[in-house]
């Protein structure tokens, strides 16, 4: 048996209700702004992440305790979160035109701007910084979620501050 870092036990080889669900309670803002700003859909981001957590519970005995269980969750969460967009289609044009509206009405002047640049990243990048600046996640456990090395995190995240500097400079102030 293991703890958790809130102090729940749970086993290896497979993992407890309790612990999930401690996690779930801990972190439900921050999967539902991930998946939001990976599905760009504000409004179903609850229901993506409460199937990521269903089929979390029924899949908590593969769960190997390799990596930390929050990385696993967040595997799963975000896997939702693609499955999600890519069944209901890309929908970047309600996203851009929502923020374009808002800059055009003076709210929030220059988060539209960085809102349309995170969302014109490739896959990769954009979710590697929600999961850091969102999620709050360390490379170790964005490497986790994504399934790729910690040195290539911190180059995926490079590249994307290179890529949102850039993008960010051009904007007319």
């Amino acid at each position: 048996m293991m703890l958790d870092n809130s102090g729940k036990r749970w086993r290896v080889g497979g993992t407890s209700v309790e612990a999930i669900e401690a996690i779930y309670q801990q972190r439900l803002d921050e999967f539902c702004s991930v998946v939001a700003a990976i599905t760009r859909d504000r409004a179903g981001a609850l229901d993506v992440v409460h199937e990521a957590f269903v089929s979390a519970l029924r899949s908590r005995a593969s769960f190997a305790a390799r990596g930390s269980l929050s990385a696993w969750l967040w595997r799963i969460v975000v896997n939702a979160a693609r499955d999600h967009q890519r069944q209901t289609g890309s929908q970047s044009a309600e996203w851009h035109d929502r923020h374009a509206a808002a800059r055009n009405e003076g709210f929030h002047e220059g988060l539209g701007d960085v809102a349309v640049a995170i969302q014109a990243l490739p896959e990769r990048q954009r979710i590697a910084v929600f999961l850091r600046y969102y999620a709050d996640l360390d490379y170790q456990q964005i490497g986790e979620v994504l399934g790729i090395a910690t040195g290539t995190v911190s180059a995926t995240l490079s590249a994307a501050h290179r890529t949102l500097h850039t993008q960010l400079d051009e904007v007319p102030r």
